[in-house]
């Protein structure tokens, strides 16, 4: 079972992914575990009982984070368990989603289309949307190098 602080984190992790990201708490008190728990890689029985939630409700939360591709699972020879664990690159993968802003590009662009003979402050918002996810496509391959080369530095520190 999880310590008082270990609990505290991740209720507060909680909270947080769900104000910010409207994910369920939850899921964000998974995440918030998986940043602190030791060994890094947990069943869901044992996530279940240090975040004294249901398993049910535990792999509700690993099942959303499995399919935006933020956990791993794993199972080792002759066991009939998974483990999950964060994935060492989940914040790398946030920054390197040309897809994403490509399709907000796109949305943006096909309303503009439909919108073609409507008035330059109607239309605002759109552009502005467009213009937006341009930007982030421009831009983030350098924010991804910049962390990549951040990243590698921290494990490198750690490692000696």
């Amino acid at each position: 079972m999880a310590d008082d602080w270990e609990l505290g984190f991740a209720d507060e992790a909680g909270r947080h992914f769900a104000r910010q990201y409207g994910l369920p708490p939850m899921t964000g008190r998974v995440i918030g575990w998986l940043l602190l728990c030791e060994p890094p890689q947990q069943t869901i029985a044992e996530i279940s009982t240090a975040l004294r939630a249901s398993r049910t409700a535990v792999t509700s939360a690993i099942g959303e984070l499995e399919a935006w591709s933020w956990i791993q699972r794993t199972r080792a020879a002759g066991e009939r368990v998974d483990r999950v664990r964060l994935d060492p690159e989940v914040w790398q993968q946030l920054l390197d989603n040309q897809a994403e802003y490509t399709a907000l590009d796109a949305l943006a662009r096909r309303g503009l289309e439909v919108m073609s003979g409507e008035s330059a402050e109607r239309r605002a918002r759109l552009e502005e949307m467009a213009e937006f996810a341009k930007f982030l496509a421009e831009k983030m391959p350098a924010l991804t190098g910049e962390w990549q080369s951040r990243v590698n530095a921290l494990r490198a520190a750690r490692k000696s």
